[in-house]
């Protein structure tokens, strides 16, 4: 088993690692509790359990349906992990194009609907689907009178569910993308996120008034919609912004041939934990601290800074920061990138660097 942080590594499909957060588990133990509650028999409990697996294993092929299409805009996905309230698919970044914004949306549902139009087959085959008067409305969720029926009718609430037009949900990101056909990224960003705080005040009011599970939900849309909305106001602020503005220029370097314990010195001698390699003055690579760590307790204080870097990613003194940002947030293999003019190394820019960058900038707009 893998830990992450808060979440377990389940597998990896299709090139994508899917993680299970440790709250997870929890959900199956609230719904076991609350069908033996409402049934008070063992068959109800397991129909509970099975049907949320399912339910879930629908939300995964959700998620993959996002992960696969932007694969196709060249965009990749870091992870999907399971929570209590859904998946979620951290892709490196959304596409710039409304056009494709819009594909990479909608493909989650369309694999909703998809399954869901399968399970109306079977059931209409098998002469499964029943009738109106079968379906017991007192039953716990609705329960009818098959298993597929009920998968069927959660598939499709979750379908129109998500795309109630409001971030973070795949409707916000349809609606965002259909107004930057009209204005630019950062408002369209910005209208839909407060459309998504709005309705998460909304699930918040009504589950204050007996379903606490909606009072969950509208936390995660507030959250995640004001995350979308600062993540495009960052953007903005660091689009058509030279990456020598806020470039580290006092830094130290690596031979190629040293031995570990100059990294570790260099460590607790200054701020910067990552270092670029250079070999005859000319850059051939950068260690960073994860691999310094991972180089001590494989080769000790004497083993080769060689042995432990790796390529180097490198840009101009006049690089975008927006897109050095994306490159930054793509994985955590990147934490350093290089800046080289007429390849010699000028200068060093990390996440924390682009922090201070903005936390100056937005002091000296406050004056």
């Amino acid at each position: 088993m893998q830990w992450t942080g808060w979440s377990l590594k389940v597998g990896r499909f299709a090139g994508i690692d899917l993680f299970m957060h440790a709250t997870f588990p929890l959900l199956f133990l609230w719904i076991g509790v609350v069908y033996w509650l409402q049934t008070g028999t063992l068959t109800g409990v397991l129909f509970g359990l099975s049907f949320i697996a399912v339910l879930f294993l629908c939300v995964v092929l959700h998620e993959y349906g996002h992960a696969l299409t932007a694969r196709r805009y060249g965009i990749g996905t870091r992870h999907i992990t399971l929570l209590p309230i859904g998946g979620l698919a951290t892709l490196e970044r959304m596409p710039k194009d409304p056009r494709q914004e819009i594909v990479v949306a909608l493909m989650g549902p369309a694999v909703n609907i998809a399954i869901a139009f399968v399970l109306f087959i079977i059931l209409g085959v098998t002469g499964g689907g029943g009738s109106a008067e079968d379906i017991d409305m007192a039953s716990p969720a609705l329960m009818p009178t098959s298993f597929l029926q009920s998968v069927l009718f959660a598939i499709i609430f979750l379908a129109v569910f998500n795309m109630i037009p409001a971030f973070p949900m795949d409707g916000g990101r349809v609606l965002r993308a259909a107004l930057c056909f009209r204005m630019e990224r950062l408002r369209a960003t910005r209208i839909a996120a407060s459309i998504g705080q709005s309705v998460a005040l909304v699930f918040g009011l009504a589950g204050l008034f007996g379903n606490p599970l909606l009072v969950l939900i509208a936390v995660f849309i507030w959250i995640g919609a004001a995350a979308e909305a600062g993540g495009a106001e960052i953007e903005t602020q660091l689009h058509h912004k030279p990456v020598s503005r806020a470039m580290i220029t006092d830094f130290k370097t690596l031979k190629r041939h040293a031995p570990l314990s100059q990294a570790v010195d260099l460590t607790l001698a200054g701020t910067l934990k990552d270092f670029p390699v250079l070999d005859d003055g000319k850059l051939v690579g950068v260690v960073t601290q994860r691999a310094i760590l991972r180089g001590l307790r494989d080769h000790g204080l004497n083993g080769s800074i060689e042995d432990i870097m790796t390529e180097a990613i490198t840009a101009p003194p006049d690089a975008d920061l927006a897109s050095l940002l994306e490159t930054l947030q793509q994985g955590e293999d990147v934490q350093l990138i290089c800046i080289l003019h007429k390849g010699a190394l000028v200068g060093l820019i990390n996440l924390e660097n682009i922090s201070e960058y903005l936390r100056i900038q937005a002091a000296l707009s406050a004056r």
